[in-house]
């Protein structure tokens, strides 16, 4: 018998969507606002669509979390950032759609695990820690951390030492047995909604205003650490041309100046 797989692929526009019948495209901050053509509102059922500007693609996490129910696999990714069906894919390179991952190549992966994630994303020079302390607000994350001691005190350990390696597994990209995939966001939401009561974002502009979405791209190694799951590593495809030199100019100029949120 086949599995039945469900990837979302969170999309606030009409965009250019992979064929393969595992994805669902996600109109994430959907509230308030015209269906697009055959996407998925992240506003019906149990939702959050309204703290999209806050939690980014979280909303369509948050969505099928709550009302995605008989999967086998459930996952998400992005409309502009897709995993790779080829072993190997330079980010320097803009991806093509026939190269976007397939149910044969993902059922490849989950022979091996039962979590699929993006390959590390290595900052090399300076640990995540103070890459967050240089582009966002550094208290919102020191919060985090000691909402996480009070909590859920099994995975403080796991999340400071994520903290002070130079590498993670970034953007918000799973794919997960079903039950992992809902015990994950069940943890990862009962700490943001918690640093939601906890730090006030009402001066943040709307880029730092998109807080948890950056917070949570911090949470999931600590959470694969601490249940011990060692999880498939696959390519990342960026699907729109990637300025690199201005990304590093920003960074750049980032770690000179700090956050423009951080007072």
């Amino acid at each position: 018998m086949s599995s039945k797989i469900v990837v979302g692929i969170a999309a606030h526009k009409q965009y250019e969507m992979p064929t393969d019948e595992m994805y669902l495209p996600i109109q994430v901050g959907a509230a308030g606002k015209a269906s697009i053509d055959d996407y998925q509102r992240d506003d019906e059922g149990d939702n959050i669509s309204q703290k999209n500007p806050y939690y980014s693609e979280l909303t369509a996490t948050y969505w099928l979390w709550k009302n995605v129910q008989g999967a086998d696999y459930k996952g998400l990714v992005h409309y502009r950032r897709h995993f790779s069906k080829l072993a190997k894919f330079s980010q320097f390179k803009q991806g093509r759609f026939g190269d976007v991952l397939d149910t044969s190549t993902l059922m490849h992966a989950l022979e091996k695990a039962n979590v699929v994630v993006p390959e590390p994303r290595n900052y090399r020079i300076e640990t995540l820690y103070s890459h967050y302390e240089h582009s966002h607000n550094i208290r919102d994350l020191d919060t985090t951390v000691e909402i996480i001691r009070e909590l859920t005190p099994e995975y403080a350990d796991s999340f400071e030492k994520v903290l002070k390696g130079t590498s993670a597994h970034m953007f918000n990209m799973y794919i997960m047995k079903a039950d992992l995939f809902d015990q994950y966001a069940e943890w990862m939401f009962r700490i943001l909604f918690e640093l939601e009561q906890r730090i006030d974002i009402s001066g943040y502009d709307r880029q730092e205003a998109r807080v948890y979405g950056y917070v949570s791209e911090l949470m999931l190694d600590a959470w694969l650490d601490t249940n011990k799951i060692v999880p498939a590593e696959l390519p990342v495809m960026f699907m729109e041309k990637q300025s690199w030199v201005k990304k590093g100019s920003s960074f750049i100029m980032r770690k000179l100046r700090g956050s423009s949120n951080t007072k």
